[in-house]
Parts: C-alpha cells; sequence; structure tokens
C-alpha cells in the first residue's frame, strides 16, 4: 500500500451521534487534496456505540482505521496510541465533536509546507460559554506561553499539524496532550498559527469543566521542570537545599541572639514554628512530586509500556 503523506487522528469518547457526518466531512476534504492520507478513530472506551459507528466509518472509507482502547484513559492516551500506529509524514489531529471544521486542514497544510514543523489552529472566534470555557482558557494559553516560551493564542485547540518525527518519540499521559507544541518547541520545531472555524456543539455534550484548570496548572509546572532540570536536576534540588540550609542557619543565628541578646526562645513562639514548618512541607511534597514525575518517565521509557491497551482493530493490515 502507498504510504500515506498525511494521517488524521481523531479521538472519540461517546461521540456517537456526530461520526456519520464527521467521516462524511473529513473525507470530503482529504479526497480533494490529491494525497494519499489516512484517518485514525480512536474510541477510548466509550460507553455508547462510538465504536460501532467507527466500523460503519472504516466499511464505508478504505482509508479510514480504528481503534478501541480497552477503557477510558483519556484524551492524551487516545492521542499518543493514534499517534504510535500512524504512518503519515504529517500527523493532523481532531475533535470528534465537529466544533473543529475539517475544511481548515488545506489552510493549514499550505502553511506547513511553507517550512514549518508544526501549524496551530487558533480559534478566534470560539463558540463556547464564555465564563465556564473561554476566559480560563485565554488564562490558561497565557500562562503556558510565558513559562515555556512558546508562544501561541490557542493550546487547547486540538485542530493542529505536526511533523511526525516530532510525536513519535514523545511519552504522553495525564493531560500533556496540549502542550504538544511546547515540547515540540524544546526540541527547535518551527511553530505557526493559523485562525481556524470553530463551530458551536449541536450534538452530545461536552466532556470538560472548570476543574480541568487545576489540572493544565500542575501538568504545566511538570512542562516546566523537564524543560529547565529534566537533565541537570541536581541544579534544582541542590539548589533547594542550599537555600533551605541557608535560611535555616539565619533563623538559627536569629534565634540565638534573641536568647542571648533579648532573653527570647524560640519555645515562646510557638506560631513562627508553624510557619516553618508548613513552608519546608511544602517544598517537599512539590519536590517529591517533581521526583515522582521523574520516576514515571524512566519506568515508561524501560518498560516501553503505553498508558493505554487496544482491545480491538479495524482496518490496519
Amino acid at each position: 500500500m502507498e504510504q500515506p503523506y498525511l494521517s488524521v487522528i481523531i479521538p472519540v469518547y461517546n461521540e456517537e451521534e456526530s461520526l456519520p457526518a464527521l467521516g462524511e466531512e473529513v473525507s470530503g476534504v482529504l479526497s480533494g487534496l490529491g494525497r494519499c492520507s489516512e484517518v485514525i478513530l480512536v474510541d477510548d472506551g466509550s460507553t455508547d456505540k462510538s465504536y460501532a459507528a467507527i466500523e460503519d466509518l472504516v466499511k464505508r472509507y478504505p482509508n479510514f482505521k480504528g481503534l478501541r482502547l480497552g477503557r477510558n484513559v483519556g484524551q492524551t492516551a487516545a492521542l499518543s496510541a493514534g499517534i504510535q500506529h500512524a504512518a503519515g509524514e504529517i500527523i493532523a489531529m481532531l475533535d470528534a465533536d465537529r466544533q473543529n471544521d475539517p475544511k481548515d486542514i488545506p489552510a493549514l497544510l499550505a502553511r506547513f509546507e511553507e517550512g514549518f514543523d508544526v501549524v496551530s489552529g487558533w480559534r478566534k472566534d470560539r463558540q463556547d460559554p464564555r465564563w465556564t470555557r473561554v476566559l480560563p482558557s485565554r488564562v490558561a494559553n497565557s500562562l503556558i506561553s510565558w513559562s515555556t516560551g512558546v508562544y501561541l493564542h490557542d493550546y487547547g485547540c486540538t485542530l493542529k499539524l505536526y511533523r511526525s518525527r516530532y510525536l513519535k518519540h514523545l511519552r504522553l499521559y495525564g493531560e500533556m496532550h496540549r502542550f504538544i507544541p511546547a515540547f515540540a518547541g524544546f526540541l527547535g520545531a518551527r511553530i505557526a498559527e493559523v485562525p481556524v472555524n470553530h463551530r458551536p456543539r449541536t450534538q452530545g455534550t461536552s466532556k470538560y469543566g472548570l476543574s480541568r484548570t487545576f489540572k493544565v496548572i500542575l501538568d504545566l509546572i511538570t512542562v516546566k521542570f523537564m524543560d529547565a532540570y529534566m537533565a541537570k536536576p541536581i541544579y534544582l534540588f541542590g539548589g533547594s537545599g542550599m537555600l533551605m540550609g541557608m535560611t535555616g542557619a539565619l533563623m538559627a543565628g536569629y534565634t540565638l541572639y534573641n536568647k542571648f541578646v533579648h532573653g527570647i526562645f524560640v519555645k515562646d513562639q510557638p506560631l513562627f514554628q508553624v510557619s516553618i514548618f508548613f513552608a519546608l512541607a511544602g517544598l517537599q511534597l512539590l519536590l517529591l512530586g517533581l521526583v515522582a514525575e521523574i520516576l514515571v518517565r524512566v519506568y515508561f521509557d524501560i518498560k516501553d509500556k503505553p498508558a493505554y491497551f487496544i482491545r480491538e482493530k479495524a482496518g490496519f493490515h
């Protein structure tokens, strides 16, 4: 079979109503490109008949393929499964809820072929609730851009194109899919952004809420650590230890000063001791979390164990 030039990955979770129309749209757009392409739909443990709808699309369109994960493990793991099974030189990602417009793919591809390694969609006129989705997203985008140094208006837009070599080596888990442009940027990828159409949801319900914002913040701490300290963690851990040691020494000196000059003992200032305890405990917990992140990555790399299990396949040879 001819090697596909473009692989389109679509994570699916309880979207049986959207899939028939989505398949028709995507197939029509890709047939107009004049390039060999494939579409990989990844069922992330749906509880409805989404996988049956995927199988129907695989039978109807020769370049469509399906993966069914053993259980719901999240969008990041679903995308990771699709990435590992993609054969295209370019990998595109698209949401299954039809809010992303497949007709934007040619525009992103044209920009990509100008020499970029990543082309990100920007939902400039986003059709989502302002207070619960749009504003938190803007805050998160600004925070991610500032922290990583990779500036994008819309990290949360799934519609993006990547050169596959920037994705194949990535070990993604948790909610890390939104940071893929930052990971590519860390490797020196050339990144562009293109405004895209964003359509209101007409079928199904959104799978995300405000609780996702807290996950983004925690994942952002991890990404920043990976960028700045993953290869030299002693700078962070050793530097923090030295800072704590010097602070402790200063406090000890101040305590001795009060004892011998003013006759004030630490036992007479319990609130001061409690504040020190909380500060040290918080710092230790944060550092312990970062150590755990390293251990998780080592585990996945050594065991070569993905964060998902594939129950069935359709359309793969």
